[in-house]
């Protein structure tokens, strides 16, 4: 098990009392709210970085393959003009 850490921060009055509210609700302490708060903003940056790599992967991809349908038909045109035009 990880060490805790104590740590102060700033909050403004309405945010302070709707937590307070909120942890009263789920019958869990204020740090253990602002933990599994943390916790899940860190995994949805995590998963929102992911989601990009993935994203730029495939865009990649998708560029490789609309360029080699480019070329292909370039060439069918090519041919086609090629066959009707008088040497």
């Amino acid at each position: 098990m990880s060490t805790s850490i104590k740590t102060a921060i700033s909050i403004q009055q309405d945010l302070f009392d709707a937590i307070n509210q909120l942890a009263q609700e789920l019958h869990i302490s204020r740090s253990k709210l602002f933990m599994l708060a943390v916790e899940d903003f860190i995994a949805k940056n995590k998963n929102r970085q992911l989601l990009a790599q993935i994203n730029a992967a495939y865009d990649d991809a998708a560029s490789d393959a609309e360029e080699t349908h480019i070329q292909t038909a370039m060439k069918q045109k090519q041919a086609r003009r090629l066959e009707t035009e008088a040497w």
